[in-house]
Formats: structure tokens, sequence, C-alpha cells
């Protein structure tokens, strides 16, 4: 099938997307790397009036690191280049690992890390690794900027908090404290699909190698990603024992609410949450006690 006729504009600044954005609003859809839009285009199932195509904004491509240790994204920087980054391996390596698996290859050398937030698919990994991050996302419009955490910026399936006038500018990610360990595990028919279920996990420790602060987000499951705020609280205060871990993947399995489709049952969904949970916790305490020694 073909798209439904559209208007098409090209703007070479972001004051001009941003002015395209406040004239069409909902009428308008934005195209990045066209790796989701494009498509929804062709079968129809988007029919905008109006595409604002943002690839001429070289100033959204960018890859850069703050005094603080934290990291700046623009939304434009393609996913490729975010995963060949040296600059993202070293300060935030839990994004380097989850970007090769971002699709295939080829997808990644078009699509766009800020395509893929504002897409907001519940089974991909980069809404997944950013709410874990706790990362903020730079909105802007003709009225000015505005910042949005990463917890705030899901609202459910496809949906975010950003409204029809403004554009996600970039994506701005915290130092990564030290004694911090991380994990990202998904399972997905084939490499490169979408993850039927999904869990990212990150874990802080003490002195002591007993963890103090934890985030366990699970994704591919329900409309959006979400933390596990119990089993989080049951971590907390434990050290990497099997026993530990097996209560904890436990409260994930319990506290799930899963849907059913054409992919997965709710019920597989649940079980296998546990058990990614569990192999990605035993792998972030390994990570953490390295960055400990």
């Amino acid at each position: 099938m073909k798209p439904a006729p559209f208007e098409y504009f090209a703007p070479q600044a972001i004051d001009e997307a941003l002015k395209l954005l406040q004239k069409y609003g909902e009428e308008a859809k934005v195209l990045a790397g066209g790796q989701s839009l494009m498509p929804l285009l062709s079968l129809r199932l988007a029919r905008p009036a109006v595409i604002i195509d943002i690839n001429r904004l070289r100033d959204l491509a960018f890859i850069r690191s703050e005094p603080d240790g934290g990291l700046r994204i623009g939304a434009l920087a393609r996913q490729r280049a975010v995963e060949r980054s040296g600059q993202v391996a070293t300060q935030c390596p839990l994004i380097a690992a989850a970007m090769p698996l971002i699709g295939h290859f080829q997808i990644r050398n078009r699509g766009t890390i800020g395509g893929s937030l504002a897409h907001a698919d519940p089974a991909a990994e980069l809404p997944a690794v950013s709410l874990t991050l706790e990362a903020e996302f730079v909105v802007r419009s003709t009225r000015g900027e505005r910042a949005i955490a990463a917890k705030d910026f899901f609202l459910g399936y496809m949906t975010t908090a950003i409204e029809p006038s403004e554009l996600l500018t970039e994506i701005r990610i915290p130092a990564t404290r030290p004694r911090v360990g991380w994990a990202i595990e998904e399972v997905a028919r084939r490499r490169g699909d979408f993850a039927m279920v999904g869990v990212v996990t990150l874990v802080e420790l003490n002195g002591n190698d007993t963890c103090q602060n934890s985030r366990i987000v699970v994704f591919g499951a329900g409309e959006k990603p979400e933390r596990v705020a119990r089993a989080e609280r049951l971590l907390c205060g434990k050290r990497t024992d099997e026993h530990a871990l097996a209560e904890v993947a436990k409260a994930v399995t319990e506290d799930l609410d899963p849907v059913s489709d054409v992919h997965a049952s709710a019920e597989y969904r649940k079980e296998v949450g546990g058990v990614l949970t569990r192999r990605a916790l035993h792998n972030a305490f390994k990570r953490a006690q390295k960055e400990t020694a």
C-alpha cells in the first residue's frame, strides 16, 4: 500500500520546525529516522495531514559529556552512532549494551534515539532503559522549553507527555554513581525482534556489597515500561545470594499484570519476567562488585 496524501515540510532550523508544529498540532507527524512512522504510513494506520521532516536539523544530532559525568544525547542522534560511541560506552554502558538489541543494524543506521523514545513502543528497549537510568527528556515549543522526568514521560500505549506543539530535542542521562551495576535481559522470537518480555535492572552497593538502591523495570509486558516497586524494596539491604534473588523474582512475577496477545500469553510473560529478573539482578550485582573492587 501507499501512504494517504499529506503535505510535506522539511524545515532547516529548529525554530522553523516549532512554528510548523504550533500551526498544525495534532494534524502533523514528525519524521526522524522513519523506522516506525513509515510502515504506519504505508499501511495507512497513520494518516497525518502534514509530515514535518526534521532530518535537516543537524543541531539535534549530538552526543555530549557533561562536567559532572552526565551525558546529553540529541534526539536526532542515530542509534548506530550511539552504539559505536566511546563516550556512551564509558559514561553509560547500559545504553551501549541495549543498542545492539534494537532491531537490526540497518534499522539502527537510520533509527534515532528520539524517534524510539517518542514512539514509546512498550516492547522497545530504550524507554525501559531511560526509565531505569532516571533520564530527563527536553522538549521545546514556540512557548519555550521544559524537562520531563522519564517516570512522567511514558503515559500509556505509544503515548507520551509530549504535546502536539512540542518537539523532543534531547535526552539527559545522569552521571553513573560509583558501585553501580546494571543488566538488561529480554526474550524475543528472533534476534532483532521486539521483546515479548524484558527486564532492566540497576543496583547500587555499599561498602559491604549490600544493595542500598535498586531499580527493576519490566518492558514488553504491558502498555508501557514499569518499575516494580515492591521488588525494589525487597532487594534493598540484601546481598547477592540465591535466596534473596529468588524472593525478588517471585515478587516481580506476582506483581506483574501483563497482557496476552499474538506474541505471548500473560502467564508466559509473568513466568519469564521473574526468570529474567533473577538473571538480570545476578549480572547487575556482579558488575557492581567489580566496580567496588
